[in-house]
């Protein structure tokens, strides 16, 4: 059984740092890509971050370009989302996911599973 567990999220002033993080057991992690969406109130699912199953690929959405870093250890079988320099409109639920195409992709559709989401919430 898959299951992904995200962590890391919290409260924030604007300007901070916050780390997120997800755990994949049940898969092969190393063959899946790996990504980060989000969703804040009232808005679709939206791509936020991307890796190829290897790392040497990433993409960015380009509100969070410069400011997110995803990352990944596949020996411990986590990833993760440095975020810096938030600001309030990163204010959202955060999701991760995986899919076996490591290949880029922001359409939900393209991802295999998904965590059950971490609240970001950045203050003003």
């Amino acid at each position: 059984q898959v299951q992904l567990v995200e962590s890391g999220g919290g409260l924030v002033q604007a300007g901070g740092s916050l780390r997120l993080s997800c755990v994949a057991s049940g898969v092969t992690f190393e063959y899946y890509g790996m990504g980060w969406f989000r969703r804040a109130p009232g808005l679709e699912r939206e791509f936020v971050a991307g890796s190829s199953w290897s790392g040497s690929n990433t993409w960015y959405t380009d509100s969070v370009l410069g400011r997110f870093t995803i990352s990944r250890d596949n020996a411990k079988n986590i990833f993760y989302l440095q975020m810096n320099s938030l600001k309030s409109e990163d204010t959202a639920e955060y999701y991760c996911a995986i899919r076996l195409d490591g290949g880029y992709s922001s359409s939900t559709r393209d991802w295999s599973f998904w965590g059950q989401g971490t609240q970001v919430t950045v203050s003003s």
